[in-house]
């Protein structure tokens, strides 16, 4: 009997979990030591090669910028780091059905009751994915990647806010926090 008292405190868990806007993950070489790096530089080369619209990728970089200051690093034409970045979309469909129809308890099977009132909505949505790779400039190796994952709007006045929390949420993780064993 315990066991179904817990049901409610786990789905509620799991949808507060699922609230978050952004998802973001990293990865790093685990041989690298990252206090002397101070100084970075765009990675023109790779940033000429993704695929979104200047504006995007101003705000990105700007974005960037931002957080790398934040972070005590000076911009300079001789870095330590290269900053790359590439992203990815893809579509969401969301398919919601609600019936309002009387019928007896949960479970499956047919119920004639559940024919009335029954109503169906289709919702599509932009699902973003925008890498960041930091490079170490002289031996041009990746050393840390970040990923954030999060759904993009359309709405312009929102634009630069959605892109300034992803790249601050992924740029929390770096410099990583090496684990004793």
């Amino acid at each position: 009997m315990k066991t179904f008292k817990l049901v409610p405190v786990f789905l509620l868990l799991i949808l507060l979990a699922s609230c978050s806007s952004v998802s973001v993950y990293s990865d790093y070489d685990k041989n690298v030591d990252f206090a002397p790096y101070k100084t970075y530089a765009f990675f023109k080369p790779g940033i000429d090669k993704v695929e979104i619209s200047d504006l995007d990728k101003r705000r990105i970089l700007h974005a960037i910028e931002t957080e790398m200051q934040a972070k005590g690093f000076t911009k300079s034409e001789n870095p330590d780091l290269l900053v790359n970045i590439f992203t990815k979309s893809r579509e969401q469909v969301s398919v919601n059905q609600f019936s309002a129809g009387w019928g007896y308890g949960w479970g499956w099977g047919w119920n004639p009751y559940m024919m009335y009132g029954g109503q169906t909505t289709v919702s599509t949505s932009t699902e973003g994915t925008l890498f960041i790779d930091l490079i170490d400039a002289k031996k041009k190796e990746m050393i840390w990647q970040g990923e954030g994952v999060a759904t993009l709007t359309k709405n312009v006045d929102k634009k630069d806010a959605k892109v300034a929390e992803i790249v601050n949420k992924v740029l929390a993780q770096y410099p990583p926090v090496k684990k004793n064993n």
